[in-house]
């Protein structure tokens, strides 16, 4: 990260939002976030289940085998996270949603 960096030194993830409201206004609503830690990312996280990952993932061409999934939460809540580059930009897809059955958690995972 620099602390010189500018809005123009974020304009790649940017444009990747810009696209991806334009092609897929229609899914789900995200939240969004563009950081100059990571100037070249794009994240965009789903709480409200995992229905709205699985839209963004198939609009998106990611294959569930590139989809990681951990519990955390005490094994309440189920995290599926995956990347893809989408007009220049590194795209971090994640969800998050509730786990039926509360998963025993060992070893520290969080």
């Amino acid at each position: 990260m620099s602390e010189n960096l500018t809005l123009d030194d974020l304009v790649v993830p940017l444009c990747a939002l810009r696209l991806l409201a334009v092609d897929f206004g229609h899914l789900p609503a995200p939240s969004v976030s563009i950081s100059p830690i990571y100037p070249d990312r794009l994240e965009l996280s789903l709480h409200s289940g995992l229905p709205g990952f699985e839209a963004w993932r198939e609009a998106l061409a990611i294959v569930p085998e590139d989809v990681n999934y951990r519990v955390q939460s005490d094994g309440r809540t189920c995290v599926l996270r995956s990347t893809a580059v989408y007009a220049g930009a590194e795209l971090e897809l994640i969800g998050y949603g509730d786990v039926a059955v509360p998963v025993s958690v060992e070893g520290g995972a969080a």
